[in-house]
């Protein structure tokens, strides 16, 4: 097959003007595919950066090719992927013409670890290769990628997909991201490279690499290195960040406590309000004063979605504003139909609730959470839940002895997480948002008892932006009309 366009992109003038601009709008990489290829597509065209979410996209496309490649936009993609042998290898293994069985449960994927087999790996770089591919197919806007540094065995062989795919953007919260302008910078090479697996209990440094031209063969031309952009909440980290040529950004989103998904912990000691929601406050917004000296772009995240948002962010010399709920909520997310419309109702009625929860995520991070009948939100479908850890992507590494790691969640079954040294009191109201918010996008899996795997939606507590765009739309908003909304 031959070499995709996108994967040559250091001949493209085109594509290397396009990477020049700074977008006014970023779009959230929300979720797990809620931020697909159709949403920041979508967002692209207008001239935006358009982001996918690079959350789990192993287990995201080979349940999307389980159920027969609906418009066959997988295989598409795939038929550019520069090396046949591993694109067909993906396809025979998950693709299921007319797709499963009712009633049938999705084919687990590989759990992550830090020393994966070679199919887990090409399995993640088909994966993110094809998301990022679908985003760019047909025009030359930006298109973003964003990771969770939480996930730090995922990062290598995810990068290396959406690059061979001309990935614009990387960014990347949730953790401190100080090694991923290198890992871009050799992926670039096609050079074996590696970056430190934090191992809970570690007595010496551990690594999660990868290898690339030992799983391509070799002979693929240089990529283009993307941009990088570190999602911080502190001016402190941005500056520490830009200190050395090593760990500098091209530029920083700087997120406050209303963004949605995770948040940063309160700084200090943890306080929760009535509602048993954490407490925020003047320690937790960042001197964006001290984050323009840095001298980076930088756009502001969380309470910036509307007009007037976007118009005070540039004021203190933003580039723009990176904006969720609206997307979130746009008709080309892929967010179930159903859940949007439910979320969308109660939006019309102004009885919408977003609480931010300090125990759903298994990262121990803040995690806001919609209040919504039938999802883990509500306290009986949470309990009916049987627990088990079957995805995995939230599982953190310990150490059982030096030079020997073992995995747990505090999301997974508690007898199993306290045997491996974890602490009861840790799982007490966690969810497994791994099955969660696969079930939020349509690809929740089902258990062969006929238990289906309820949802668990995310959205920031700013919802000035949506109340707007409601008013206006009351059956809903394209994402060509949220960035209009944006614009003024």
């Amino acid at each position: 097959m031959p070499l995709a366009p996108h994967a040559i992109p250091i001949t493209l003038t085109a594509a290397a003007s396009a990477a020049e601009r700074l977008p006014a709008v970023i779009q959230g990489g929300m979720g797990v595919a809620v931020s697909g290829w159709q949403l920041a597509r979508a967002v692209s065209v207008q001239g935006q950066l358009g982001v996918v979410s690079g959350t789990a996209l192993d287990a995201v496309v080979a349940r999307r090719l389980q159920d027969g490649d609906p418009g066959g936009h997988v295989r598409r993609a795939l038929e550019h992927f520069p090396v046949e042998e591993m694109a067909q290898g993906v396809l025979r293994r998950f693709y299921r013409a007319g797709g499963r069985a009712p009633g049938q449960p999705y084919i687990p994927v590989p759990k992550l670890n830090a020393r994966p087999r070679v199919r887990p790996l090409e399995l993640s770089i088909v994966a993110n290769f094809a998301e990022v591919w679908l985003a760019k197919e047909g025009h030359d806007g930006l298109v973003g990628i964003n990771f969770l540094e939480k996930i730090q065995m995922a990062t290598p062989s995810a990068a290396y997909g959406a690059m061979l795919a001309g990935v614009d953007y990387v960014l990347m919260g949730a953790g401190i991201p100080a090694e991923i302008p290198r890992l871009l910078d050799r992926l670039a090479r096609h050079e074996t490279c590696s970056i430190s697996l934090h191992v809970d209990g570690g007595t010496r440094p551990y690594e999660v690499g990868l290898e690339p031209e030992s799983l391509t063969g070799g002979g693929l031309a240089p990529l283009r290195r993307p941009k990088f952009l570190a999602v911080i909440s502190a001016h402190v980290l941005a500056t520490r960040l830009a200190r050395e040529d090593l760990t500098r950004p091209d530029g920083f989103v700087v997120e406050s406590p209303r963004a949605g998904g995770h948040n940063a912990p309160p700084r200090g000691r943890l306080v929760l309000d009535d509602d048993g929601q954490p407490v925020f406050g003047p320690r937790d917004d960042a001197d964006l004063a001290k984050i323009a000296e840095v001298g980076l772009p930088f756009w502001l995240a969380g309470g910036y979605g509307t007009p007037q948002g976007l118009r005070a962010a540039q004021a203190v010399g933003a580039a723009g504003v990176q904006v969720g709920s609206i997307f979130a909520l746009a008709q080309e997310s892929g967010l179930e139909p159903s859940l949007r419309q439910a979320v969308l109702e109660r939006l019309s009625e102004g009885t919408l609730e977003v609480r931010t929860d300090p125990l759903a995520s298994p990262t121990g991070f803040p995690f806001k959470v919609v209040q919504l009948p039938g999802t883990l939100s509500d306290r009986a479908t949470y309990e009916a839940r049987t627990r088990l850890c079957d995805v995995g992507h939230l599982r953190v590494p310990f150490e059982r002895e030096p030079g020997t790691i073992d995995y747990r969640c505090p999301g997974a079954p508690v007898a199993g997480y306290v045997g491996k040294g974890g602490s009861e009191a840790e799982t007490v109201g966690r969810q497994c948002l791994c099955n969660a918010l696969l079930a939020d996008v349509g690809l929740g899996q089902v258990r062969r008892d006929g238990y289906r795997e309820p949802p668990l939606v995310t959205l920031g507590t700013d919802l000035d932006g949506a109340e707007g765009l409601v008013a206006a739309h009351p059956g809903g908003w394209n994402a060509a009309q949220a960035v209009r909304y944006l614009l003024g």
